[in-house]
């Protein structure tokens, strides 16, 4: 009796960490539904395993099921009440869902939304998502439903002592948000000579965009790339370049860069690198070389509406 009982567990246990490694692999490689059925059946045996819950609660997460995700997080919040990271997926899926329903149904989340990111960073003074996540609403939230610049300094200074370049991106997006170009270009620069990762060159580089300074937003590209030396910061310098209608020549040798050098990891389709290249030559008045590149990105991509919207104006010149 005592060998059946022992063999029994450790079968159990065996299948437990299989089907737990098995929605881990699959949510690693994307296939979300797959990791969903693995959980759902493993559950039906084991309804009280929190790791399972929370790993089904995110394969409904990636698909974007925001109503079955916040019911997964939601009971182990409740279940584990002193668990920040639940406190905080709970708060993520109930943010993504009132980004997706109407402005009315949305002002019936915020309150709830608010409360579980608060509760996160309140049990967990290191929890540094939490906090970007209270920076984030406060910050995007009108002042009658609960906004407030200050409350979002104030996580932005935490984030700070937590992670310094965190607090500077952080303090960037914050000003940014609130009209403040000249702070926020300040705390950009800031990560940027803290951190100096890609994600640091990249929000300077988009607020650049946004505060329509093209020229500066190239200058940023290529300290980047200098650093970092990133194929797909040529395809960045001539998209730029193309949107802007700036730099056309520097534009076009770094399009052709980026397609001579592709690879996967690149992450744009060369297809998008032939729009670019198209739009360029457009801009020079060059005919017969843009169509010969916007057919290219049509070719690969011909679902893509606005290649086609391309095509036409090219074919007008």
């Amino acid at each position: 009796m005592n060998k059946f009982f022992w063999i029994f567990l450790w079968s159990s246990l065996c299948f437990s960490q299989t089907a737990v490694e098995n929605a881990r692999s699959y949510l690693d490689q994307k296939q979300f539904l797959n990791a969903q059925a693995e959980m759902v059946t493993y559950l039906e045996s084991h309804p009280n395993d929190k790791e399972a819950i929370e790993l089904l609660g995110d394969a409904y997460g990636h698909q974007k099921k925001w109503d079955e995700a916040i019911e997964q997080y939601k009971r182990l919040a409740e279940e584990e009440p002193k668990n920040a990271n639940y406190h905080y997926k709970y708060g993520g899926a109930l943010g993504m869902k009132a980004l997706s329903v109407s402005k009315i149904r949305a002002l019936g989340l915020i309150g709830d939304v608010k409360r579980a990111f608060l509760k996160a960073a309140e049990l967990d003074p290191n929890h540094i998502d939490a906090r970007w996540a209270l920076v984030e609403l406060y910050v995007s939230l009108p002042g009658i439903v609960g906004g407030s610049t200050s409350k979002a300094l104030k996580y932005a200074n935490e984030l700070q002592n937590l992670s310094e370049v965190d607090g500077y991106l952080a303090k960037g997006y914050v000003y940014e948000y609130d009209d403040e170009p000249e702070l926020a270009e300040k705390y950009y620069k800031l990560a940027i000579k803290v951190g100096g990762s890609v994600t640091c060159y990249e929000k300077l580089t988009n607020f650049y965009e946004k505060q329509d300074e093209p020229d500066k937003a190239i200058d940023n590209i290529e300290k980047a790339h200098t650093k970092h030396q990133r194929n797909a910061m040529h395809y960045q310098i001539g998209k730029v370049c193309a949107d802007y209608n700036i730099q056309l020549e520097k534009g076009e040798k770094c399009l052709k860069t980026y397609l001579l050098n592709h690879s996967a990891k690149d992450g744009v389709p060369k297809a998008w690198a032939y729009y670019r290249l198209a739009q360029i030559y457009k801009h020079k008045k060059n005919k017969t070389e843009a169509l010969k590149w916007i057919n290219k990105a049509i070719a690969g991509l011909p679902k893509i509406k606005v290649f086609q919207k391309e095509k036409a104006i090219i074919s007008k010149l």
